[in-house]
């Protein structure tokens, strides 16, 4: 469990379940509409949100963080805060060894620890599945993602100018890249 110390609550970072698909779903749907994190503009409805997190529950890869006080300290479930997963980086063998992260923290929940919990325990996760590398790419005009990153030791590795589109604006994409095996 990690203190989140401006909000006097308790996080706890746990795998994530089949009971967790809405919040996840809510979280990811809103950084749909809202934010340059993930470029894409289609929401996922419950049946594609459920077959998306049957994927990472399988492979052991989706992690859940939860707020909660009194509940989250007792094992009683919490708020769901954020979320993480880490996926297949290409879907050919020969990059089966790399992953890429994905962590996303509730509006209003940013900036208090939660990215920084989730993050180290899915690159802990990812180690112990025995991956060699971890992939992020990253909206280059995200400040606190590139530097979210960088505190675990990711190096940026290149930038692809124009990579994507979204609310009709070109973005850089910056890829950064942290050895997970030593």
């Amino acid at each position: 469990m990690v203190p989140i110390y401006e909000k006097r609550e308790v996080v706890r970072v746990r795998p994530a379940t089949t009971a967790d698909g809405e919040a996840i779903r809510a979280i990811r749907n809103h950084a749909v509409a809202t934010s340059t994190a993930l470029w894409t503009d289609t929401r996922q409805s419950p049946a594609d949100a459920a077959a998306w997190l049957a994927v990472h529950l399988a492979r052991g890869s989706a992690l859940v963080a939860e707020a909660g006080g009194q509940g989250c300290e007792s094992g009683e479930g919490g708020e769901i805060v954020g979320f993480a997963v880490y996926g297949p980086w290409r879907d050919l063998d020969g990059y089966r060894h790399t992953v890429e992260n994905s962590v996303y923290v509730r509006e209003g929940s940013q900036g208090l620890g939660i990215g920084r919990a989730l993050l180290g325990a899915l690159v802990d996760a990812a180690r112990a599945a025995g991956h060699h590398s971890m992939i992020a790419g990253i909206e280059s005009g995200n400040a606190p993602s590139v530097r979210l990153h960088r505190r675990f030791g990711f190096t940026e590795v290149g930038t692809v100018p124009e990579a994507g589109v979204k609310f009709g604006r070109w973005f850089d994409l910056t890829l950064m890249r942290l050895a997970l095996e030593g």
